[in-house]
């Protein structure tokens, strides 16, 4: 089968040499290396949700709960990293640092942020600012 191939040189040699491949020869080496770059955020989309959410480590038994399980996971995973990212232009969080986003922000970091929002967001904004204890009397104790 005939394939295309890209060797791609680092100018200042601080790296190895690298060779991509194309069975698809109509490619620009542009597109060949795009569409490497585009496979590799996939890959690692899937390994996030291997280690976080447990992707490819369910016991079903019918191909029906299979065919619904991963969907069900990715869901989440879609859902936190598009949350975090808004987080990242909120200027109260912490992921928003300058320096933070220069870098690369990684799924765990991302369920940080969303996490640290629920907790403390969320959750002491429906708190009333000046509440009066309750005490429950249990059989006759305060």
């Amino acid at each position: 089968m005939p394939a295309r191939w890209v060797l791609v040189r680092d100018p200042d040699g601080k790296r190895e040499p690298q060779a991509f491949f194309s069975t698809d020869i109509t490619l620009e080496p542009a597109d060949i290396i795009a569409l490497y770059v585009r496979r590799w955020q996939i890959e690692v989309t899937f390994a996030e949700t291997r280690a976080h959410l447990g992707v490819e480590t369910q016991r079903q038994w019918t191909d029906k709960a299979i065919a619904r399980t991963t969907p069900a996971l990715l869901g989440p995973y879609s859902l936190i990293s598009l949350w975090a990212g808004d987080l990242l232009t909120n200027k109260s969080n912490p992921y928003s640092a300058a320096w933070y986003r220069k870098t690369s922000l990684t799924f765990s970091d991302a369920i940080g942020a969303v996490r640290l929002q629920l907790w403390v967001g969320d959750i002491n904004q429906q708190s009333p600012p000046h509440r009066e204890p309750h005490y429950i009397e249990v059989a006759g104790l305060i």
